[in-house]
């Protein structure tokens, strides 16, 4: 259609005399040019005095490859005596052995227009118009044949890449394109060689959902369908995956073999990676759409942070550290805003994570804010909230702190020479007038040595003051003081298992069984519990030891046993041995 202004140039007509024809609204297809609104515009130019001669249109647009109703549309220009010219990327299908009854319609056109370097992956060659024609002479006579030797080398590229393929050539590269579509994972009613599809979350409450079950105007299912479409453009380029703007849908992710495959050299391996990189990204896309409005409620809750609404972003929200300043100069506080920003984005990007932390789009973002990307299911929220607001205050801390330091040091050094101009009157008048005059002095402390206990001062800059050094030469440490005070630190930082990264749930069907055992931590410690005291952890003994020790002591005792019977028996034998004895 982009075409039919410059045509309209070359026949020297104005642009009054082109008509767009709408598209279904109420029945049938809302992507197909609407018949019975176009019987009514041609009945209306018709009494209007207005001739209608041409009628374009399209098997396979390129945005999106809707067909409109061929057969229905050539009965109407039939009736009305109208040339029917139809182009269209699903035209290509035409070479193969099986084409939809919508496709075949096209054959009973007057005039197609195919973009063969585009189906084939022939660079710089024109694309071809057939027509259909009668009479030769009426041809010429429109300009449609030239003899000039310069128009006929325009096709030579052309003609010369056709001639290389062969047909069967020419059908391999269509029937290859038309076999990746069929292996995607959309569905295609139309089996247009043409596959677009968006991101949708689908609602199980009906009253979160807007009309037909369209996803409400606040949440981001366009920023979501473009970051998906370059996630796989970049993650699998030889698909030639790309991100198109359409009318009624808005931002889609298009697929057009027929366009791209013969030029990138797709194969079925990179459909099926496609696919896999799809499945890959469709739950990460899932989690951080169902977990933005509990990121939001949790930002507002907190008091340093400002929760900043931005559709266009594809994460999982966008924060500022909201910088309370009783400084009158906007300039100065949009600086100090900017600083707690820039050290909040560095000190979280420090973390050991898999969330990513931004500065947000080059151009159209908001400035001095942190950009949060896509995250997953186990996202602890609460915990990046708190991390967050803690670390802005830690910042915010630090750099008053920086502020108020000169001016601290500079009156602790006023007040240190103060002190120390003291301190050296005191001295002289402690040692006396004579130990300062040069030869008294060094006989007097020869005689009698002056024990003087050494004073100093340390600048306590959390306090601002200065203090002495005695108790630090008494007891050679520092002396009590005041403590700076502790570091802010989230309340509800978990101690995590290792390995784990930071916002991360901890599954706790995960930590009751172990990788190499089916026995349980639990069973393991009332195993422990149970242990005789005096048997250490390492003394354990395995089953055979156990046997060996119980066997060891059932021959010890059998033989005890035996001692034992023959103690018995020994008196009668000595008595026997006693009597033959005195017989003999």
């Amino acid at each position: 259609m982009s075409e039919i202004p410059s045509f309209l140039l070359q026949l020297g007509l104005p642009l009054s005399c082109m008509c767009r024809v709408p598209c279904n609204t109420m029945f049938g297809s809302q992507h197909q040019m609407d018949v019975a609104l176009l019987d009514r515009l041609i009945k209306d130019d018709v009494e209007c005095g207005k001739l209608p001669l041409l009628l374009v249109a399209n098997a396979g647009t390129p945005g999106a490859g809707h067909t409109d109703k061929l057969g229905r549309l050539k009965e109407l220009c039939e009736q009305h005596k109208m040339w029917l010219h139809v182009e269209g990327v699903n035209l290509a299908t035409l070479a193969l052995g099986y084409v939809s009854s919508s496709v075949l319609a096209a054959t009973k056109c007057d005039s197609m227009t195919l973009t063969l370097g585009s189906w084939l992956g022939l660079p710089a060659v024109p694309a071809v118009t057939l027509y259909r024609h009668e009479d030769p002479s009426l041809s010429l006579a429109a300009g449609l044949t030239s003899s000039q030797p310069v128009e006929k080398l325009r096709a030579l590229p052309l003609w010369l890449s056709l001639q290389y393929l062969g047909h069967d050539g020419i059908v391999e590269r269509i029937k290859h394109a038309s076999q990746l579509v069929s292996n995607s994972p959309v569905e295609d009613e139309l089996s247009s060689p043409v596959v677009v599809f968006k991101f949708f979350q689908e609602y199980s409450n009906r009253a979160e959902a807007g009309p037909a079950g369209a996803i409400p105007a606040h949440f981001p299912d366009c920023a979501l369908s473009l970051q998906l479409g370059e996630q796989l453009a970049q993650l699998v380029p030889a698909s030639g995956v790309d991100v198109v703007e359409l009318e009624d849908e808005g931002t889609c992710v298009r697929f057009s073999p027929l366009m791209t495959s013969a030029v990138l050299g797709t194969e079925i391996q990179d459909i099926d990676h496609l696919v896999d990189c799809l499945k890959m990204k469709i739950p990460v896309l899932t989690s951080t759409l169902q977990l933005r409005e509990e990121f939001e409620q949790e930002v507002r809750r907190t008091v340093s942070l400002l929760y900043i609404e931005d559709l266009g972003w594809p994460g999982l929200g966008v924060v500022r550290y909201n910088y309370h300043s009783d400084e009158k100069n906007d300039d100065k506080q949009e600086k100090e805003l900017e600083k707690i920003n820039t050290e909040l984005l560095k000190k979280l990007n420090e973390l050991e994570s898999d969330l990513t932390f931004s500065l947000g789009p080059e151009f159209g973002g908001q400035k001095n804010c942190v950009y949060i990307g896509m995250v997953t299911e186990d996202l602890d929220v609460s915990e990046l909230v708190e991390t967050i607001a803690a670390t802005g205050r830690e910042i915010e801390e630090n750099s008053r702190l920086l502020e108020n330091m000169t001016e601290v040091v500079r009156k602790g050094i006023q007040e240190a020479q103060l002190q120390l101009q003291k301190a050296n009157e005191e001295r002289l008048l402690e040692e006396g007038l004579l130990r300062q005059i040069p030869v008294v002095g060094s006989v007097l402390n020869w005689f009698s040595p002056f024990q003087a206990s050494p004073k100093g001062r340390t600048f306590n800059l959390t306090a601002g003051s200065l203090e002495s050094t005695e108790s630090m030469y008494v007891s050679k440490a520092q002396g009590t003081g005041t403590t700076p005070p502790p570091t802010p630190t989230s309340s509800l930082a978990k101690q995590r298992l290792p390995g784990q990264k930071a916002f991360k749930r901890s599954l706790r069907s995960s930590d009751g069984f172990s990788e190499t055992s089916s026995i349980s931590h639990c069973d393991d410690l009332d195993k422990l519990d149970q242990r005789p005291p005096n048997l250490s952890p390492g003394q354990e003994q395995g089953p055979l030891e156990m046997e060996r020790a119980e066997e060891q002591k059932e021959v010890v005792q059998a033989k005890t046993d035996t001692e034992d019977i023959d103690s018995d028996q020994s008196p009668p034998d000595c008595t026997k041995a006693e009597e033959q004895a005195s017989q003999r």
